[in-house]
């Protein structure tokens, strides 16, 4: 199974607007702060990668999982604390993993440039560069993300299932202001998740 690149662009095109309106993204945003944000991120992302071909695969889905659930804020990182059971513990992301790949990159960056770069943007530059080491499209990721500080399982359940029709999926989708031509970029990320997994088998 092939890549499809032009198709696997327009998804990383579209994944901006589950992005807080109001935060104004700029793939310069970090230039001043931290000019090696992208570097030291993607050198995470390939190091892993080396040692678990699953790893991309992994990272593009999470970040679609997250952004799904209140927009691309990182809530999906956060773990359970008290009473909360957070998004991560919820049924639909009990499968993700290759958290500890964000875990490094954040280490590296705060290493680089301490409390200036968010996990969220951290999460949209691993899932780009998940897509570029295994063969697909580069892009600017436009940054300036801010993380969420909320975080509950009990919303994971708005994430469209593996079995829902396409009208349940249209109202899922339209929930959140996507189109039907969202809706196929957007899902088309499952078939390009599996073309990921086979292309390392």
């Amino acid at each position: 199974m092939a890549f499809n690149l032009a198709f696997l662009s327009s998804i990383f095109i579209i994944l901006p607007v589950f992005s807080a309106v109001t935060n104004a993204l700029s793939s310069n945003y970090y230039d001043k702060s931290c000019p090696n944000v992208d570097q030291i991120v993607s050198n995470a992302v390939k190091q892993a990668t080396s040692n678990d071909r699953t790893v991309p695969a992994a990272l593009l889905r999470m970040h679609f999982h997250d952004c799904f659930i209140r927009g691309c804020d990182a809530s999906v990182l956060l773990n359970s604390k008290g009473g909360n059971k957070a998004e991560k513990d919820g049924p639909p992301n009990i499968s993700l993993h290759a958290f500890y790949v964000l875990d490094n990159a954040k280490k590296q960056v705060e290493a680089s440039c301490p409390g200036v770069v968010s996990c969220a943007d951290i999460l949209a530059l691993a899932a780009r560069d998940a897509v570029v080491q295994s063969g697909g499209p580069n892009w600017a990721v436009p940054k300036g993300r801010k993380d969420g500080r909320t975080s509950k399982a009990s919303e994971t359940v708005q994430l469209p299932a593996p079995t829902f029709n396409i009208s349940q999926l249209q109202q899922s989708f339209s929930q959140r202001g996507l189109s039907l031509n969202d809706l196929v970029a957007l899902s088309g990320k499952t078939i390009l998740k599996i073309s990921i997994v086979i292309s390392y088998l």
